[in-house]
């Protein structure tokens, strides 16, 4: 690394926040957007749908390549300078062909961009000893920050402007990623290089993904966060059932930020004592209680406290989950790692929502329920994989 620690911290800090405060107005506020233009909620859900899945498809693809091709910074300027040009095309008059092309383009270029940024930060985390909770807390930060922008700017008369801050979001990510410096990783062999040539002659016989151990690992780490969908699909329809008032409902989901934040100032000293299994075992049982509690939670207070556990139920499983991955599969192939980890997640998070709204019409208490069920296996799987786990980092 040729600049000090904390400059490269500050940097991948605001690669993150950047990003996810493109993806903080997109998530929210794109259903909102096209239905301006037109689009029925037929249309509207279909066109997600096809760009959920193509999103999937595309980030173990696309990470895989800028892997191959050793150019991690190069990659996240082209995907992100992609994703501009093709949210972009929203103003074109042209109807729901476009428009659908607009959403769908910005959805698959965007796909590899947090992967690649996770790997990039691991290394830094590696190479330099920052922080890299500390880093990925900004991106955090940054989506809290665009759900207010975005909810400012949510009517027919401003809403172009958010697909216009969505644009520059992405633009500002290819910039600051640019602005980072070159990486020297050294890899398993003890060869070193930088981006263009790190590990080349290793092709991929050093990794991981065709051993048999890896995939069911993947498996369980998205587990995790899939135990979250049918809060993610339902949580807000199911507190405004409860009449909850809209401003406390967005304090509800502004606590369960905050709470992540909090894990990632502290997640670094607590790394130096607790091994990223712990992190995920800790993380499962915080969703077990968290979702098995969720429909008993019948004032404020209690669902603000049952909130606070998000830092554990969602913080401590990333961490872990990256964690983890960063130390079995090798620096050169850590993008492609981190994809796969995102194409998991994002398949049982499908999954989670498809179940958890048929649950959900029979009675909404259940689909909580069966959440709960889902982080208890995932807890019970990692705490039989734990010794394996251990051993296969403790090589690495």
């Amino acid at each position: 690394m040729s600049l000090d620690r904390s400059s490269i911290s500050s940097r991948v800090s605001a690669l993150f926040a950047s990003h996810f405060f493109g993806v903080g107005l997109f998530l929210p506020f794109i259903p909102v957007v096209l239905g301006f233009r037109g689009l029925t909620a037929a249309e509207i859900g279909f066109v997600l749908g096809i760009g959920t899945i193509a999103r999937i498809a595309a980030s173990p693809l696309l990470s895989n390549l800028s892997d191959r091709t050793g150019q991690r910074r190069l990659s996240i300027l082209i995907y992100s300078l992609a994703a501009a040009t093709f949210i972009g095309l929203y103003f074109l008059p042209l109807g729901l062909v476009f428009l659908s092309i607009a959403v769908i383009g910005y959805m698959v270029m965007n796909a590899p961009v947090v992967p690649l940024s996770d790997a990039y930060a691991l290394d830094v985390q590696r190479n330099t000893g920052a922080d890299y909770a500390r880093m990925r807390l900004w991106g955090s930060a940054g989506f809290v920050i665009a759900s207010i922008v975005g909810g400012s700017l949510a009517a027919e008369g401003t809403s172009w402007l958010i697909v216009v801050a969505v644009g520059l979001a992405s633009l500002a990510t290819g910039a600051v990623a640019m602005s980072l410096p070159r990486q020297k990783r050294r890899e398993a062999r003890g060869s070193s290089g930088d981006e263009t040539d790190s590990g080349a002659d290793d092709d991929d016989k050093d990794t991981p993904f065709k051993s048999v151990w890896f995939w069911p690992l993947l498996v369980v780490l998205g587990l995790y966060q899939a135990s979250h969908s049918a809060f993610y699909g339902f949580g807000t329809l199911y507190w405004q059932a409860m009449d909850v008032p809209d401003f406390a409902i967005g304090l509800l989901w502004a606590t369960g930020v905050a709470a992540e934040i909090a894990l990632f100032t502290v997640a670094g000293k607590l790394a130096q004592r607790f091994d990223p299994p712990l992190f995920l075992l800790a993380a499962g049982a915080a969703a077990t209680v968290r979702w098995l509690l969720f429909p008993f939670a019948d004032t404020v207070p209690a669902m603000a406290a049952l909130q606070t556990l998000h830092g554990l139920s969602f913080g401590a499983a990333h961490l872990g989950a990256v964690a983890i991955l960063a130390r079995v599969v090798p620096s050169r192939w850590a993008g492609t790692g981190q994809g796969l980890l995102a194409t998991s997640v994002g398949i049982q998070m499908a999954i989670g929502l498809s179940v958890s709204g048929a649950i959900y019409e029979i009675n909404p208490d259940w689909p909580f329920f069966v959440m709960s069920v889902v982080a208890a296996i995932g807890t019970l799987l990692t705490l039989a994989m734990t010794p394996m786990l251990r051993k296969r980092m403790a090589a690495e």
